[in-house]
């Protein structure tokens, strides 16, 4: 028996290849699906079934693919309508692999077609739980994702979601190992570990809404507490998982089109597409192609994408450092954005060699920030950390201008005298900074290092620390 967690840190996401006597199955697929027939390859093995745990939101699925490149049937469990072709489990039901044997355990509330999936071993013992979005590591799944299509209040789907846990997963012995869809870091849920795997014993510990004493009530409350609204994007991806989609391979060969700069410049003035620039933040601010937006992808790349670009069929063009052009492609299309026209071929250097408009933005360390505020103690300084971790600690006098929300954040911005923001370390800052400036704000100065460096510095007063309830 071979069990392998494929985890993916930009989305904080884990696929699962669980492999037995030359038969596999792969649970919550990527988009990109080579990974997985490589293994199989590898094994001389056949992938039998594709498994999802529910209708995904914060990514695009590679079920659909991999089902057409393997013949391997997509399984949901109980509730699931795709348009597509589909076997839809009843509960309790079993599927073999191997020696081993996945038996479908319902767990609705996160969404109502929410499904785990017990391994048991050939002696039929419980080895593992494939959790999905039902049970993370020091989390639950958030439980208002699925209101409109469930028709139930975000509470009545807590409800649900407590009585599933209580009635299908607590029960389960306590050396279970618990494999998750999701870490730290994502929003399907609010503050969960960044541990990807654990016991269900020790969980049943450590885990808040695993508490044995824990009312209904108590649980509701607890799970509900703290959600902010889920990014735009969302909704968008459950269409396409419930929908289908093109092939990634189409996708990547279309969105790898190497364009010069005349004919970058051209393709951005013709079509309204937005120019998505995905280098270092600092390497960004020295020199970048006017009105063009710095989302870095060596960072939460696809999720900022989709929180702040609302729609997933927006045409975009992009700006990559040399030869990672296929990966910013593929990480578009793992949340849905499959409208990629082409790249600056070149990058950058063949842009200013062309003799084309370039722009910048002024970034400074805390050092330089503490001078300023030392000679002007009225400089206006923004925070773009979400509100929890503004509340939890911030420069004193400092406002809360968070990324998340930045149509609303921009309108405490003055447009007529220079103004400071940070983020945590210098990452959303430079996104929140590079999406003003294409609107117009010219007065902007990013602090580099951003809180860390800022509280690093000592140089700045700060409010008392207050621990976070929650990280959404």
């Amino acid at each position: 028996m071979k069990i392998e967690q494929i985890y993916t840190g930009c989305l904080a996401q884990g696929a699962y290849y669980i492999e037995s006597e030359g038969e596999a199955v792969v649970i919550d697929p990527l988009r990109e699906v080579a990974s997985y027939l490589e293994r199989a390859e590898k094994d001389k093995a056949k992938i039998k079934y594709v498994f999802e745990t529910h209708v995904h939101a914060d990514f695009v699925s590679g079920h659909v693919d991999l089902s057409k490149k393997t013949g391997a049937p997509i399984v949901y469990g109980p509730n699931a309508n795709p348009t597509f072709e589909a076997h839809i489990a009843k509960d309790g039901e079993e599927f073999k692999v191997g020696k081993l044997t996945f038996r479908v355990l319902h767990t609705p509330g996160h969404t109502m077609e929410s499904t785990c999936y017990l391994l048991l071993d050939e002696n039929g013992k419980e080895k593992a739980l494939f959790s999905g979005d039902t049970l993370f590591i020091g989390d639950v799944g958030r439980p208002d994702l699925a209101q409109k299509a469930a028709h139930l209040t975000q509470e009545q789907l807590a409800e649900t979601l407590f009585d599933s846990l209580r009635n299908k997963v607590m029960p389960l012995p306590d050396d279970v190992i618990v494999y998750p869809a999701h870490g730290a870091g994502s929003a399907c849920g609010k503050n969960m570990s960044k541990e990807t795997s654990d016991t269900l014993g020790h969980q049943k510990e450590t885990n808040y809404a695993l508490r044995a004493d824990m009312t209904k009530a108590e649980f509701v409350k607890e799970v509900t507490t703290g959600l902010m609204p889920p990014p735009a994007y969302f909704p968008l991806n459950v269409a396409l998982n419930k929908q289908g989609y093109d092939s990634i391979d189409e996708v990547v060969k279309r969105g790898t089109q190497a364009l010069s700069p005349r004919a970058f410049e051209t393709a951005a003035n013709e079509t309204g597409a937005l120019i998505l620039d995905t280098r270092d933040p600092q390497t960004f601010a020295t020199g970048f192609v006017p009105n063009s937006i710095n989302i870095g992808i060596d960072g939460s790349f696809a999720p900022w994408v989709g929180a702040l670009i609302p729609d997933v069929k927006q045409e975009l063009l992009i700006i990559t450092d040399a030869g990672r052009e296929e990966e910013v492609v593929t990480r578009l299309a793992r949340v849905g954005y499959d409208y990629c026209l082409g790249f600056l071929d070149g990058g950058i250097e063949a842009w200013k060699k062309a003799g084309m408009e370039i722009d910048s933005i002024e970034s400074i360390d805390a050092d330089e920030l503490a001078k300023r505020l030392d000679a002007n103690p009225e400089l206006p300084v923004f925070d773009v950390r979400k509100k929890s971790e503004f509340d939890s600690e911030h420069v004193d006098k400092a406002e809360n201008a968070p990324l998340d929300f930045v149509n609303e954040s921009m309108l405490r911005i003055p447009k007529d005298k220079t103004a400071y923001v940070h983020c945590a370390s210098g990452y959303r800052s430079m996104i929140f900074a590079s999406i003003l400036r294409a609107r117009g704000y010219d007065n902007l100065v990013e602090v580099k290092g951003g809180f860390k460096g800022i509280k690093e510095s000592g140089k700045f007063a700060l409010t008392d620390y207050v621990c976070p309830s929650t990280l959404l």
